[in-house]
């Protein structure tokens, strides 16, 4: 081994080598994949602090729960076992329940923004059980998971933190490190992601604060305004029973969206099985009932839902919930 013994000019050599050398800042570093360019356009597009948002995000979590969980979402069930998540004597009595407890407030909503109130109490029954179930994960943690770390999704959930680290405090109901919600990183009873509550959250207590945990009003007027923003109908249908004949063209569709006017579905041999509308502009789900294909016409407002969630098994039961709560806040009402 050759021994190296610095002579005293050596040393200053080296002592000035030290002091010229770059000093890596602790803002450089990232414990994320990704981390410090998303820092970088949080920071040029809101001007927040750079070493905030990395103190934020170094407090972040993979969470492998997370991943498991995405993998496995309730809506690849069929029709069949997944309605009987959600249509259950107990949600239904529990929504009856709220809607007569808080009914000033949600037909007040329901008026303003042109939405039925018994749809507004159907999403918080079928996302959090009317406020009970908000999700036990960290927002921050379920977005930095699928943002960061989950590939076939990673875009959509990128911008999702993106902007859940751009909304201005008083968009959120608490400091954005101690939120929780759901898997996917959805919050308060309506379970909302970041971008709705950037573009559709409410503030109708008129606190100065969007609360969508505590604030009722604020919810409750959030889902409705995402409605109505998102093109609902003020009394317009939702979904209707269909009844195929034995000559009926098939039909498939990608999407929820209307195509045609009804009475082009019933000239290819699918029939009402109420009055309605020949010209209302309409689709056709089928779906795996529990016994046998249940066919139904939707229109504009199942579309709607399906805005808050794609599935249409989804919109399905927001859609059945709403009915059955409706039906018993009608019958409660006639029994005074």
């Amino acid at each position: 081994m050759t021994v190296f013994h610095a002579t005293p000019v050596s040393r200053l050599v080296i002592a000035l080598g030290l002091l010229a050398a770059p000093v890596m800042s602790p803002l450089h570093a990232q414990t994320h994949p990704g981390q410090a360019a998303l820092v970088r356009e949080v920071a040029r597009d809101t001007g927040k602090s750079p070493a905030e948002l990395s103190r934020l995000l170094d407090g972040a979590t993979r969470q492998q729960a997370i991943l498991d969980a995405i993998s496995r979402p309730a809506e690849a069930k069929p029709w069949r076992d997944y309605r009987p998540i959600f249509m259950t004597d107990q949600r239904i009595a529990d929504g009856v329940a709220f809607y007569r407890e808080h009914r000033a407030l949600l037909e007040q909503v329901g008026r303003q923004y042109g939405v039925a109130p018994e749809y507004i109490v159907a999403i918080l029954g079928v996302e959090t059980n009317y406020g009970r179930l908000g999700g036990k994960y960290k927002v921050l943690d379920a977005l930095v998971t699928l943002g960061l770390y989950y590939p076939p999704r990673a875009t959509f959930f990128r911008e999702q933190l993106k902007v859940l680290l751009e909304l201005p405090a008083n968009h959120l109901a608490g400091p954005l490190d101690t939120l929780l919600g759901s898997y996917a990183g959805a919050q308060g009873w309506g379970q909302f992601m970041p971008s709705s509550i950037r573009d559709f959250a409410v503030d109708e207590d008129h606190d100065g604060r969007i609360d969508l945990r505590n604030s009722l009003p604020d919810i409750f007027a959030s889902v409705a305004n995402y409605f109505a923003g998102h093109g609902w109908v003020r009394g317009g249908p939702v979904a209707m029973r269909a009844q195929p004949d034995s000559a009926a063209t098939p039909i498939t569709v990608k999407d929820s969206k209307p195509q045609w006017p009804l009475e082009q579905l019933e000239a290819w041999g699918y029939a009402p099985l109420a009055p309605a509308n020949p010209g209302e502009p309409s689709s056709l789900q089928t779906l795996d009932g529990a016994t046998g294909p249940e066919y139904w016409f939707t229109f504009q407002n199942f579309y709607v839902i399906t805005t808050y969630n794609r599935s249409p098994l989804y919109a399905m039961a927001v859609h059945q919930l709403a009915q059955a709560i409706d039906a018993g806040v009608q019958q409660a009402d006639a029994t005074q």
